[in-house]
């Protein structure tokens, strides 16, 4: 029987090839390697960036019964398409900035890290945007996220390594905000749902995602990378015992729970991604890696029942206490120990709180605000928003 859905023949296909001819002019007249100096990334490093984010997100997204191509293809879509257009606003930066070009492999293991902000915020519109909407969510984002890096470089001096780890940050609070603007569907859908196959699939991507995750931490830092990745193991062990401890006390009938074992065991990553090349002992570490678990399955049942209705949010795989709060929880862990290491040096350690928190503010406020901008332009009738009965379905795109 033929589809009645519409066709999305006349604008995606012509949107993409728009982008890719757009990105390769750009390429030729603005993105060259030579003179660039070799890179201290190692393919290895970048080869276990690319893991986590095409694989470890393309199925840790696929937990809704009805939408598993869609979770995983746009997922490669929207990564391959925001990487070039991340590398060229990279680009444009060392050229407005007059800094010194960076080797490949560097810039495109930055531009790969950047896409996880994307990811993330894809998480909270998944099922409702189209692929339209989500291909200019993706140009949008990357473009506001380099500025927002831009500017806390420029004018607070944070380090290029720290500004990036807030990509947790950043992406949940501008998936927030664009997820506003979507009408919430009916708490009775059956298609907003997961089934146990549904669920194994999406532990599956968490897994890979907990193994490369002390690779993402230590990819891009300058000096102690060894120290980056012993401290968001120990986290993430620490994250992933906690979330078997809660999710046991937390349930009724005292069973563990998929969907708190899929979202907290990542916690401890999200919440040491800041301060993990600077912390001493491990016990800090894991110390972070528990209260991020704790966080993140006790604030889903405070935000699912109290703040997410009455800010008419509706965001579908759980990205605010995924990886917001985690996120907001070690950049104020980052500050609290800047503060530990430095109380005698008080004139420098005012100037580090300052920085660190502007920066913890700057990417907030530029995520929701842009957020939301971006969530208006994607709900115009021209972008052909999707009847709140198709959420949630293969069949509107895919054979």
């Amino acid at each position: 029987m033929a589809s009645h859905y519409p066709s999305f023949r006349s604008s995606v296909p012509w949107l993409i090839l728009s982008l890719e001819v757009v990105f390769i002019t750009l390429f030729y007249f603005f993105s060259s390697l030579d003179g660039a100096p070799q890179s201290n990334i190692s393919y290895p490093a970048f080869q276990d960036v690319n893991h986590m984010v095409i694989f470890g997100f393309g199925f840790f997204l696929v937990f809704l019964r009805r939408y598993g191509f869609s979770s995983t293809g746009f997922n490669l879509l929207l990564v391959v398409l925001g990487v070039q257009c991340s590398v060229l606003a990279e680009d444009l930066l060392v050229l407005l900035c007059q800094r010194a070009s960076e080797g490949g492999l560097k810039r495109i293991t930055k531009a790969t890290v950047s896409m996880t902000a994307v990811v993330i915020s894809t998480g909270a519109v998944l099922g409702k945007a189209n692929p339209v909407q989500l291909i200019l969510m993706t140009i949008v984002e990357i473009i506001v996220f380099h500025g927002s890096r831009w500017m806390s470089s420029i004018f607070l001096q944070v380090s290029d390594s720290v500004g990036m780890m807030h990509v947790h940050l950043f992406g949940a609070y501008f998936g927030l905000a664009v997820s506003s603007h979507f009408s919430e569907p009916s708490p009775r859908a059956e298609k907003n749902r997961s089934t146990p196959k549904s669920e194994l699939l999406s532990m599956l991507g968490t897994l890979f995602l907990w193994v490369f995750w002390p690779s993402f931490n230590s990819v891009l830092a300058v000096d102690n990378k060894n120290k980056a990745i012993y401290n968001t193991y120990f986290a993430l062990a620490a994250s992933a015992v906690t979330a078997f401890l809660l999710s046991v006390l937390t349930t009724k009938d005292g069973r563990f729970q998929m969907a708190h074992i899929h979202s907290a065991v990542l916690a401890g990553g999200v919440a040491v991604g800041h301060a993990a090349p600077s912390i001493e002992y491990p016990w800090i570490a894991m110390i972070l890696g528990l209260l991020a678990s704790g966080i993140t399955i006790l604030g889903s049942y405070c935000l699912q029942r109290c703040l997410n209705p009455a800010l008419k949010i509706h965001d579908t795989s759980g990205v605010h206490f995924t990886f917001g709060l985690p996120a907001v929880l070690g950049a104020l862990a980052q500050v609290l120990l800047l503060v530990i290491q430095n109380w005698t040096d008080f004139p420098r350690l005012g100037n580090l709180v300052v920085i660190h928190v502007g920066a913890f503010c700057l990417t907030i406020s530029v995520a929701l605000l842009m957020g939301f901008i971006t969530g208006l332009i994607l709900n115009l009738k021209l972008l052909k928003v999707i009847p709140v009965s198709k959420y949630f379905e293969d069949q509107f795109y895919w054979e």
